[in-house]
């Protein structure tokens, strides 16, 4: 059974930094973009960054480009979502996500597998 869990999530204020973490399990990943997502009520869910499992290439949406990192280590099958300079508009839930064929930049009807969503809430 696949698995995708999130941890990480918090509350921090304006400016500070937080690192996500999606343990996944299951099935090897070789043709998937890992990526996460994010969902603030009333809002349509929004792409945020993304990193092939194999070989690596990442990709972010142009809002946390420069402030988030994507990253992996493929011994512990996880996925990193470093977050820097967290803003207000950060806000919402992240979900972790496995998408195949490989896309940088994956739409959510390409998405296989989902985390159960961990809640990050920026203060101002």
């Amino acid at each position: 059974q696949v698995q995708l869990v999130e941890s990480g999530g918090g509350l921090v204020q304006a400016g500070g930094s937080l690192r996500l973490s999606c343990a996944a399990s299951g099935r090897t990943f070789s043709n998937y973009a890992l990526a996460w997502f994010r969902l603030v009520p009333g809002k349509e869910r929004e792409f945020v960054a993304s990193i092939r499992w194999s070989g690596g290439t990442t990709y972010y949406a142009d809002s946390v480009k420069s402030r988030f990192t994507i990253s992996r280590d493929n011994t512990k099958n996880t996925v990193y979502l470093q977050m820097n300079s967290l803003k207000p508009e950060d806000t919402a839930v992240y979900y972790c996500a496995a998408a195949t064929p490989y896309s940088a930049n994956p739409r959510a009807t390409m998405v296989d597998y989902w985390g159960q969503g961990t809640q990050v809430t920026v203060s101002s």
